[in-house]
């Protein structure tokens, strides 16, 4: 998944050795900075992602609903690889994966930082995000109960992921990321319509 990760991003950058970006007349391809868009919305939807996918694998446990074990299996497998994706391309810029003193989301700026920080619920680390009694709540319960929690749970956590993904999208400066993000953005808005659906399915609504 890293080398995939490494030759997506170099062909994106035009690809080929220093020498022939050179030869070509164009500058080569810049590094983003620890600080950036880039590499802190890696960092920041990494984080996020992981969250889905146990969210996911803690549902699939807890219901014999194939819609809803269905819709779990694919947010997991999808934001598994992304997540791949995003600590890969860390790994290329020589970049780290976690920073001690940095707020989440505060690449967003404005948008982001502190603010979007703040409009986190008490004891979740970003917007969206669930915290650890959800979590314990969701793997306490079975059936019905769990389709229902999950599919809250998880439309709260696709509306916060959304949000960061737009950001990115607007402000991310390698061109494969943006797209990443834009696509993330127009995925999990369709799978924000179906789970409306599957609550309404359910005599539910999500939450707020």
């Amino acid at each position: 998944m890293l080398f995939a990760a490494a030759a997506t991003v170099a062909a994106a950058n035009g690809g080929g050795s220093a020498d022939s970006g050179a030869a070509a007349g164009t500058a080569a391809p810049r590094t983003p900075g620890l600080r950036s868009a880039d590499a802190g919305f890696a960092r920041d939807m990494a984080v996020h992602h992981q969250q889905a996918v146990e969210m996911s694998f803690i549902v699939r446990d807890r219901t014999q609903d194939e819609p809803v074990r269905t819709l779990a299996y694919d947010i997991a497998n999808t934001q598994a690889n992304q997540r791949g994706m995003l600590l890969g391309w860390l790994d290329l810029w020589g970049l780290p994966k976690v920073v001690a003193d940095e707020p989440p989301m505060s690449w967003m700026g404005a948008a982001g930082g502190h603010a979007g920080h703040d409009a986190a619920k008490p004891g979740a680390l970003m917007p969206g995000m669930a915290t650890k009694e959800e979590l314990d709540q969701l793997g306490a319960a079975s059936g019905r109960d769990a389709e229902v929690l999950f599919l809250q749970l998880m439309t709260d956590h696709h509306k916060g992921g959304v949000a960061m993904a737009e950001g990115c999208a607007r402000q991310c400066e390698t061109p494969v990321e943006r797209a990443l993000a834009q696509g993330m953005v127009d995925a999990q808005r369709s799978e924000l319509t179906l789970m409306e659906d599957m609550l309404r399915q359910r005599g539910a609504a999500p939450r707020g």
